[in-house]
Parts: structure tokens; C-alpha cells; sequence
């Protein structure tokens, strides 16, 4: 069934891991009939976590989308998960989502997936509702809550439904709008007697009339004259604040016991914009010209793909959003970032893993298309009409490397498909082979992320691998001029061999081996001279100290003998190769190590905390500033061989609210009493050039 565009709100459920996000999903669909049983996460049967990986570990792991049909409205949930890890479901879904229901458990209050989840939304442009769960538990204590949520979002928080608990221990529901009092007998509502709340309901219905009267003169002039407003006015008011951003609403209740959804439902439906409401995004065209895409159905089609499910049996899926237009399944419609038509299999509709055929998704509405082979994440498909992209989304960078390496022999071959399939899903993975010590190097953002990930490789494409820390890539280098001779000279039956060099060795500045001749007289010929270069070349790829590759290292062919008919260009490889390894030794050679430039995004109570444990690391704080988000940027140089745990460090003393880059800047000497121990590790791995005949 079609909605009209007035009648859909898209609605991303978020907050802190374990807030009760699914749980309320899933009461809501049962609520609303669209189930005839409620799932429980800790028995892994609920609609949205439907991932076997999800059932398992009993939380979310990725965004689910699961439509409530309430009132002729359609609510489409995007249930996204809670764990840092797997931030990348709440970037995903904010896409589609107009706007943000936070979750926020009465047990443990105010988090940093709440704060995490409102600054987000607000960043976006979302309109924001909050959501105190679990209000039946003895220890619940909304008006603590409701203190922090305003403590920390300032004074747009403002209370709708609050709760009454009564000398028996039920709970009462309070609702401002119409100051009427409800209690729940198995998910049904009974209207009760107002309960004696002495001052404090005069208190809530003030700041709530107060909250409201800044949303239009006319009442603002109506509440500094006394007078009250009706129930109407309320609901228009706030619904006009929640749009615009100036309020943000807050309800309460339980899910599991089924307390207060409906009140929850009703004002999702008439508070929050649809979409026909929301301000259209801009695109922009290959000419750079904008585009508002207007909700309009009748509009030229344009579709956003928020989300890829690459799965090796079903084949791959897009969930999309239409911004403008309707989507057909007939419909040819053009990719704007590679310029290509892409034709559609079929059209669904998702209500978590439950995929129904659909003849078409209308504008403002979400569904899925399958067979895209083209479209990733974050790609806009256009009427040939009107090609224009919208931007795509930022994800996460992943911080957390780790090496990777397969268990079956013979399954190397299938470990870049399965990966590549992996990473079309999740634009918080990456995986690269490094140059340096061959090793397959997987990037994610925390150690749960890549459990879950070797999780996924064995079950859905049976490869199993092991996750180890990665090498860190040392280099070697020279401090002083050395002198040395390569003879080299072998007589077997008929030529013999014969090749004899004088090089000098210095350092110098240069990734490179740098060479240069200065013979005279001809003692070593002309066409020889790429033979040296070519065997020093050869010889610096490992060091004497470690094995590691050498670099700042300049070679002068000075002098040298060659013979009329033994010499060749083999022998005097050969001789530049002897003389490398005698001079080397001489030339005072040093171990370099990787340094990064670190940029860590904290909040300012913990700058201090990050100076310290940086210098720890050996690294070096350069400075400090403050970033768009409020935060402070601590920016510091380390070395990557210290910076393995980095990432959960960073969570732990941040509670998940700071966040980091680390890049490549320069190689810098090893200070010497850790020489030994990269020596030592360097002999157990084999480092060192293979010995010449």
C-alpha cells in the first residue's frame, strides 16, 4: 500500500547500548497489530535483530527497518545499533530518517549513545523526541533523568508524559497535554483519578506552556496574559517547536510491559514532520548546479541508497529512500555518480528480515530494490531527466588495524571476494595488503567490530581466519661515510667470473638509494655502472641491523678493476652487493621507526589525560585547539609502534565520545635501548636478504 507523503514518518530509534531501543521497536509493532507475538532480545526472536551474529551476542549490529501503521500513518522505524562498534547503522539511517527517537533506559539515565544520538540529529537537522524506557523498574527516577536531559540539551527538553508511581508501586502516566491520568492493565489503558502531584504538575504544565508560547507571538501573548491554553494549542505549539528544532519532547514509559505506547505512537504521528515537511535536501548536478529535491510524487524520480546488504545467497540489496518522485519497478533510472542506467529487479517493502514484493515506493517512503550491481552506499539514482547527487554520507573512519590471516590452506583465493562483499555493506571496514611486510592488514572501529567480522567470514563464506597485530614497518639507515671494496671472482671452466668496486657510502635525504660515479681512467667501464646501481638497489632492500629496508643511503662508484673477458655485468652485481655488506657495518647504521601525526578529538575534561598517556607512547603533544562539535583537538606526533591499543584506550577514557586520526608523517630514529628487541623479533620472522651464491 502506497501512503501519501503527508502521512509517513521516518523515525531513527537511538541511544546508548542495552536502552531498550529494540525492545521498543518491537512493542510498537505488536501494539499496532502488526504481530501476533512479541519478541524478546535475550531469546533472539525480535524483528529487528534477525542476524545470527545479533541473536548470539543479544544486541543490534546493524540497522533494521521495521514500518508501524498507526492511524493511516505509516512509522517507519530505523532500529540501529547502540555499540560503538557499529556506529555506522545510526550514520546510515540518519540519512533516511527525518527524525531522531532517543532512548533513554530509567535505569541507567542519560549515556553517551543519548548524548551521541542528539548531537547527531542536531548536526543533521533532525527533529528530536525522547523516549525514557523501562519506567516500571523499582529504581526508575524520571525527574533525575529529566534534570540531565536538560543539564545537557539545555532548555529545549521539555516534558509530555511523566510518570506517578503510587504507595502499591503502579505506575501512572500523566499526560500534560490534556492533565489526565492513565494506568496500563496488560498493555490496555484505564483513565484513573488525577493523583495529588502538589506543586509539581503546576510546575510541568508551566514549562511546558512556557516551551510552547515560544513558538508563535500569538501565544506568547495569550501565556504572559494568564491565560491557559487548551489542549489544542498545546499539541499544534509543540508540534511546530519539534519541527523547527526548539523543542525537543519527552515521554516516558514501559515497553516491555506495554505502558504508555500508545500516548508515545499518537504524538510521533502528530508532532513529528513527514516528509512532505521536512527541508528538501540539495543535490547537485555534474555541472555543479543545485537541485532541491522536493516531496513531490509526481516530481522526477530520485533515490538515495542508505544502506547495502551484500549477502552470498540472497544476492545484494539496497534499501533506499525516495526524496522525490516514485520509484517503479519498470523505472530505468540513472546513477549519478558513475553516469550509468540502472535497472531495477525488484521492489520491496522490509519490515526487518521480512521482504514483501512492492509495486512501487512513493516519495518520502523507504523500501528496498534488489540487483543494483552497480550502486554502493551513499549513491543517488535519477531520472534520466534530472541527474543531480546528493552528497554522500560520512562514516566513521576505522582506527583499530589488525592482521589477518586464513587457517585452511586454499582459502586464500576467496578471502579478497568475501572481504570485498563485506566491505560493500560496511563503510567502516577497510582491507589492503601492505607493501611493506605482506601482510593482509583489516581496519574496523573497535575489537567487536572485527569478532564480528571473522564471525561473518566463516559463516557466510566459510572462510575462517585468525586476527594477530600488525608489523610495524621499521626502516634502516646510515649516520656516517664508509669506504669498502667488493671483489668478486670465481674461476670455473672456461669464464671465469671477475667484478672488483670501490664504493664510498654516506647518508643523505632521500627515500631512495641515491647513486653517483666518479671513476677515472676507465678502471671500471661505462656500460657496468647500471650493473653496480643494480646491485646496490638489490642490497639496500635489507639492512644489516634488522633486515628492514634502508633508506637516506648515497652510493659513489669511486674506483675498481675489471677484466677483458671474465667481467660481466653478473660480477659486478655481485661485487657492488660485497661491498654494500662490508661497509654497511662500518657506517654506523640505525634502526628508523613510523611516526604519525595523531589528531584526538576529546572533551575537555580529558586533554590532560590524552598529554599524558601520549607522552607515555614516546610521542610528542604539539598543541591544542577546539573543533566544530564543542570538543578540544589534541595534536600530537607518536610512534605507530605504540599506538596498537589506541582505540580502546580512547574509549574507555572518553566513554565512547571521543574519537581519533592517525596518519603516516616521517620515520624517525629508534632510541637505542629498543634497537634489541626490534632486532631480536626481526630473526624470529627471517627478515634479510637471501645469501648469494
Amino acid at each position: 500500500m502506497n501512503y501519501a507523503n503527508t502521512d509517513i514518518r521516518n523515525i531513527l530509534v537511538a541511544g546508548h547500548a542495552g536502552c531498550g531501543k529494540t525492545t521498543l521497536v518491537e512493542a510498537l509493532l505488536y501494539t499496532t497489530g502488526a504481530m501476533e507475538r512479541m519478541g524478546r532480545v535475550e531469546d533472539g526472536n525480535t524483528t529487528c535483530d534477525y542476524d545470527p551474529e545479533e541473536a548470539k551476542r543479544q544486541a543490534s549490529l546493524n540497522l533494521a527497518v521495521a514500518p508501524v501503521e498507526y492511524a493511516g500513518t505509516k512509522l517507519n522505524f530505523l532500529d540501529v545499533p547502540g555499540l560503538f562498534d557499529f556506529e555506522l547503522g545510526e550514520y546510515e539511517g540518519i540519512q533516511a530518517a527525518g527524525s531522531v527517537l532517543i532512548t533513554v533506559s530509567a535505569r541507567s539515565g542519560v549515556t553517551v549513545g543519548a548524548e551521541k544520538a542528539y548531537h547527531l540529529a542536531e548536526k543533521k537537522g533532525r527533529s528530536r523526541v525522547v523516549f525514557v524506557s523501562k519506567m516500571d523498574l523499582e529504581n526508575a527516577n524520571f525527574y533525575k533523568i529529566l534534570e540531565e536531559l536538560k543539564s545537557k540539551f539545555g532548555p529545549s527538553v521539555c516534558p509530555c508524559v511523566v510518570p506517578f508511581r503510587t504507595p502499591d508501586g503502579t505506575v501512572l502516566y500523566i499526560n500534560l497535554f490534556s492533565q489526565k491520568a492513565f494506568k496500563y492493565e496488560g498493555g490496555k489503558q484505564v483513565q484513573v483519578a488525577m493523583p495529588d502531584m502538589a506543586h509539581r504538575l503546576d510546575g510541568l504544565v508551566e514549562a511546558m506552556s512556557e516551551a510552547v508560547a515560544e513558538t508563535d507571538d500569538a501565544l506568547m501573548e495569550k501565556f504572559f496574559s494568564g491565560e491557559p491554553f487548551t489542549t489544542e494549542e498545546i499539541v499544534q505549539g509543540l508540534a511546530k517547536g519539534c519541527k523547527s528544532g526548539m523543542i525537543t519532547p519527552v515521554f516516558c514509559g514501559s515497553a516491555v510491559n506495554l505502558q504508555a505506547l500508545d500516548m508515545l505512537l499518537y504524538n510521533l504521528k502528530v508532532l513529528l514532520p513527514s516528509p512532505a515537511e521536512v527541508t528538501p535536501p540539495v543535490a547537485r548536478t555534474k555541472e555543479g548546479t543545485e537541485v532541491e529535491l522536493a516531496c513531490d510524487p509526481a516530481a522526477p524520480a530520485a533515490a538515495y541508497v542508505f544502506r547495502t546488504v551484500a549477502d552470498p545467497f540472497v544476492g545484494k540489496l539496497s534499501y533506499v529512500k525516495v526524496f522525490s518522485g516514485t520509484l517503479k519497478a519498470d523505472t530505468a533510472l540513472v546513477n549519478a555518480r558513475t553516469g550509468e542506467t540502472e535497472r531495477f529487479g525488484k521492489l520491496l517493502a522490509l519490515r526487518g528480515k521480512r521482504q514483501t514484493d512492492a509495486g512501487s515506493i512513493g516519495a518520502g517512503d523507504i523500501g528496498a530494490v534488489t540487483k543494483l550491481p552497480a550502486a554502493q552506499t551513499g549513491d543517488t539514482l535519477c531520472d534520466p531527466a534530472r541527474v543531480a547527487a546528493l552528497p554522500a554520507a560520512a562514516f566513521p573512519n576505522p582506527t583499530l588495524a589488525m592482521a589477518l590471516r586464513v587457517v585452511k590452506k586454499g582459502d586464500e583465493g576467496k578471502i579478497g571476494a568475501a572481504l570485498a562483499r563485506l566491505m560493500e555493506e560496511d563503510r567502516t571496514l577497510s582491507y589492503r595488503v601492505d607493501p611493506e611486510t605482506a601482510q593482509q592488514i583489516i581496519s574496523g572501529l573497535g575489537e567487536q567490530h572485527l569478532d564480528v567480522v571473522v564471525a561473518k567470514l566463516k559463516a557466510k563464506f566459510g572462510v575462517e581466519v585468525e586476527l594477530s597485530a600488525p608489523r610495524v614497518a621499521y626502516r634502516e639507515s646510515v649516520r656516517k661515510k664508509c669506504k669498502a671494496q667488493g671483489r668478486h671472482k670465481k674461476q670455473t671452466g672456461g669464464h671465469g667470473q671477475f667484478g672488483d668496486v670501490w664504493i664510498e657510502f654516506e647518508p643523505c635525504d632521500s627515500e631512495e638509494l641515491v647513486f653517483e660515479e666518479k671513476v677515472f681512467g676507465g678502471s671500471v667501464p661505462r656500460n657496468y655502472f647500471p650493473a653496480v646501481e643494480k646491485g646496490l638497489r638489490q642490497a639496500a632492500q635489507h639492512g644489516v641491523l634488522a633486515g628492514y629496508p634502508v633508506v637516506g643511503l648515497k652510493a659513489t662508484l669511486l674506483d675498481g678493476s675489471y677484466h677483458p673477458v671474465d667481467s660481466s655485468e653478473m660480477a659486478f652485481v655481485m661485487a657492488a652487493k660485497i661491498a654494500y655488506k662490508a661497509a654497511l657495518p662500518e657506517a654506523g647504521p640505525v634502526l628508523l621507526e613510523p611516526f604519525g601525526t595523531l589528531k584526538a578529538h576529546v572533551p575537555g575534561d580529558n586533554t590532560g589525560d590524552i598529554m599524558g598517556d601520549v607522552t607515555k607512547r614516546r610521542g610528542r603533544v604539539l598543541g591544542m585547539s577546539p573543533d566544530e562539535d564543542g570538543q578540544q583537538v589534541v595534536e600530537a606526533e607518536v610512534p605507530m609502534a605504540e599506538m596498537q591499543d589506541f582505540t580502546t584506550f580512547m574509549r574507555q577514557l572518553t566513554q565512547g565520545r571521543g574519537h581519533f586520526t592517525l596518519e603516516f608523517v616521517r620515520y624517525e630514529p629508534l632510541p637505542a635501548n629498543l634497537e634489541g628487541k626490534v632486532i631480536e623479533e626481526a630473526k624470529k620472522l627471517g627478515n634479510g636478504a637471501e645469501e648469494e651464491e
